[in-house]
């Protein structure tokens, strides 16, 4: 159909008495759904009269936002219908599980992902019994669920991944549901300015869609006591047009979002058309609607006095039907279920009417059937440069070098270039492309920047690769929603400032581990990381910008999901960022330096080094013909200067002793194979770190972790980490080593400490090292820079 072309935004035309009849008819079947699933495992039509046991004897799930989000869903059946239009469904609203597995259920893409529910009275039991139920489904519309892209269970991202899945995507239109707690986020109060990114030529539309229902668990939300002209002029200051659909009244609601909806779709249609008929490249004022309806829509009025629809106490469960609770619940029940008249909404053997299951889109149009919302089946390969012709050549160990992420920069310009036709590659980051030395990429590409831009800025056009915010909440979103749609992407941030996406990285890694057990959720493209401007080199920001914490806290997620990676060399740090590229399914972080340092390893032996990703380094180690007296561990590019420095110490005055340097790139190589994949098994890591030898261990991060991960090892009571202990300020950045005992001379000492034969050479050769201590905090102080001794040092074969 064809009629997009020829509305009128500001025509009030409903659509006729029977379709909204109908509408009307399909809304109720959603929300008997809804109410089934919440509370039944029986008697799924009420063909007999209610009984106790045909409910739950746990009732859990939450009904406030449900009705509400049933409304929508069966509105914007109808749209899609019409206008022929290839839209995902997210839903915001924490628990709104039971609308979002109603409307699937109803359009018939939830059978065909579970053949076992099927679309009769059978079915129906199953579809009810499995709700929050030991063995089924949660409460949330989670990977389990068809269409879903965003569970909702933790509140405030909903409209940054919506937002990261049009990009690119221009024809694709993505419903919001925004709940009115969800809104009092931060993350989701910030994702409202995501419109000043967004080109409506080369990227689809986020169609947000605020439910004000007034209420969030027990306490009226901000949004919804604010007046009507507060609430207008602050999203029309935010850059949108709103639309208000308000009322209880559901034939009069009907008629006003269908009239909405489809000025909304003219809207939206005639932006398009501006921007690409026109080459109006200026930022358009998109459509959203504000949706106010009573919290627990066409529930219970009143329970046991109190009020229920309408009120907070329509959240959850609002009416409680147990052997323990009075009588008269169970009755209420019942009516409140046969107030939809499911006898006129389902056939005898439970099928939805026909009449009524035409009102639902066919094939791919259905948003639980959406490709987009099962990324894994529109993801392509992305078209990778050959990461060696970026090689920094070595000659020999130590190398100058111009700082790793830069290198990596110059591999990551040309996969933007390589896959510019796709366009299936972003870059994401807060602010930092520049300062985390990337910015050789703006050869390839520029920001992507749709408000107005002044003469002397720089990187900034409509039509860009890389998407930045200062707002780490919105980088991670839009990257999440671009990855769970097929796509690839990258997240450059500072090390320290990561945390800040703590929680979003927990919820992404549960959504990874769950679809990874769904045989119809397809792998989507690993979420990459990388972390610089690291801890050892803050020196001018200080204390503030220094935590190395991220990797502990991905440390805990499942290990078939998380790998961290710790290059110590531009060359690695070229393989592994090639190899997480390529990756699938996993969240891989990556933690490099920017600033100049020295290089390790030529290409080949990066390689092989990264392949392994641990390994003894042979040029640094000379217990090539006996056994180690010590074992040098590190892990992390500036430890893994310290590290050799020390031995460098070692070598000369002591060189009678054996030491052999191990270099750690995968973290989880110190883990058990039984615990991770990448795990070493026992014999090969007593191999490396012997069962008996010391091991002075210069960690990049704090000293624990390494610990954790080697706690049931043979030789861990011999394992001594050094690392960051939050001890830092503005300083140099050898001094930062130093105040956290993971220089190269407090590395000299442990040595010493835990190899009695040095004798009396070990005694002079600490007292040295003490002294150079000593000499280090007053040079500092009188200079304002490190001693030369430091800043010339080479490694020396």
């Amino acid at each position: 159909m064809n009629e997009l072309e020829e509305i009128d935004t500001d025509m009030d035309e409903a659509p006729s008495p029977r379709v909204l009849k109908n509408i009307h008819a399909y809304w109720r079947g959603a929300n008997y759904l809804s109410v089934g699933q919440l509370y039944l495992r029986d008697n799924p039509l009420l063909k007999e009269p209610l009984k106790q046991e045909h409910v739950k004897n746990m009732l859990l799930g939450h009904w406030g936002t449900t009705p509400g989000q049933n409304f929508i869903y069966t509105h914007l059946n109808r749209v899609i219908k019409r206008y022929d239009i290839d839209m995902i469904y997210i839903s915001g609203p924490g628990h709104g599980g039971p609308a979002v597995v109603a409307g699937t259920y109803l359009e018939g893409s939830y059978t065909e992902v579970y053949p076992n529910i099927t679309q009769d009275e059978d079915g129906l039991k199953k579809l009810f019994t499995q709700f929050s139920y030991p063995g089924g489904i949660s409460s949330h519309a989670s990977p389990q669920t068809p269409g879903s892209i965003h569970e909702g269970g933790e509140l405030g991202y909903s409209l940054s991944h919506a937002f990261g899945a049009v990009m690119d995507n221009p024809e694709l239109v993505a419903a919001c549901v925004v709940g009115d707690g969800e809104a009092e986020t931060g993350p989701l109060a910030t994702a409202w300015h995501s419109n000043k990114f967004l080109n409506p030529v080369t990227d689809g539309v986020v169609l947000p869609i605020l439910h004000l229902n007034g209420y969030k668990i027990s306490n009226p939300t901000v949004l919804a006591r604010i007046s009507h002209q507060e609430l207008e002029q602050l999203f029309f200051g935010y850059g949108w047009t709103p639309y208000f659909v308000e009322g209880d009244d559901p034939e009069l609601m009907h008629r006003a979002m269908a009239i909405t909806l489809d000025k909304v779709i003219a809207h939206i249609r005639q932006i398009k058309a501006d921007a690409l008929e026109k080459s109006d490249t200026g930022r358009p004022r998109w459509p959203m609607i504000v949706l106010k309806s009573p919290k627990g829509w066409t529930g219970p009025k009143e329970v046991d006095g109190y009020k229920i629809e309408g009120n907070f106490r329509a959240h959850q469960v609002p009416l409680i039907v147990s052997a323990t609770a009075p009588p008269e619940h169970l009755q209420m029940l019942e009516n409140w279920m046969k107030s939809y008249k499911p006898e006129e909404l389902f056939d005898e053997n439970g099928k939805l009417m026909p009449e009524l299951a035409q009102l639902a889109p066919k094939g791919d149009r259905r948003m639980g059937a959406n490709p987009h919302a099962n990324g894994g089946q529109l993801l392509r390969d992305l078209r990778l440069p050959e990461f060696r012709n970026y090689a920094v050549p070595v000659d020999q160990p130590g190398a100058a070098g111009e700082g790793d992420t830069y290198v990596s920069g110059r591999f990551l310009r040309d996969v933007i270039k390589e896959n510019q036709e796709k366009r299936n590659f972003r870059i994401f980051g807060p602010d930092e492309t520049v300062s985390n030395r990337l910015d050789v990429i703006f050869e390839a590409t520029n920001r992507q920047w749709m408000a107005p831009v002044d003469e002397h800025d720089e990187f900034l056009s409509p039509d860009g690769s890389v998407m930045e915010m200062l707002s780490e909440h919105q980088c991670e979103g839009w990257l999440e929603g671009y990855l769970l749609t097929g796509r690839h992407g990258l997240f450059n941030c500072y090390e320290a400032f990561i945390h800040i996406i703590d929680s979003m990285f927990n919820q992404h890694a549960k959504w990874l581990k769950a679809s990874a057990e769904l045989p119809w959720r397809r792998n989507i493209a690993s979420l990459n990381i990388l972390l610089t401007s690291t801890v050892w080199r803050q020196d001018h920001n200080g204390f503030t910008h220094q935590d190395p914490g991220f990797i502990d806290h991905v440390v805990n997620k499942k290990a078939s999901i998380v790998r961290v990676y710790l290059p110590p060399d531009a060359n690695c740090l070229l393989s592994v960022m090639d190899h997480c590229l390529r990756s699938r399914h996993y969240v891989n972080v990556i933690v490099a330096g920017k600033h100049p340092a020295p290089q390790w390893l030529n290409m080949e032996r990066a390689v092989e080094h990264c392949t392994r990703g641990i390994g003894i380094w042979n040029f640094a180690s000379n217990d090539q013909d006996s056994e180690p007296d010590v074992v040098m561990a590190c892990s992390g590019d500036v430890p893994t200067l310290e590290t050799l420095a020390a031995v460098s110490i070692i070598r000369e005055h002591l060189p009678e002793i054996r030491i052999r340097v191990v270099n750690v790139v995968d973290l989880f190589k110190l883990e058990k194979n039984t615990e991770h994949t990448h795990g070493l098994c026992d014999a090969d890591y007593n191999a490396l770190f012997t069962t008996n030898k010391p091991v002075i261990f210069a960690f990049h991060g704090y000293p624990w972790l390494v610990h954790r991960l080697t706690y049931n090892r043979a030789n861990n009571v011999n394992m001594h980490v050094r690392g960051y202990k939050e001890e830092g300020t503005i300083t140099t950045s050898f001094d930062m080593t130093v105040l956290n005992e993971m220089d190269r001379f407090h590395l000299v000492m442990d040595t010493i400490d835990r190899l009695p034969q040095t004798g009396a050479k070990g005694v002079y050769l600490k007292q040295l090292m003490q002294d150079k201590l000593i000499a280090h905090k007053h040079y500092i102080r009188a200079h304002g820079k490190d001693m030369p001794e430091i800043l010339d040092w080479k490694w020396v074969n």
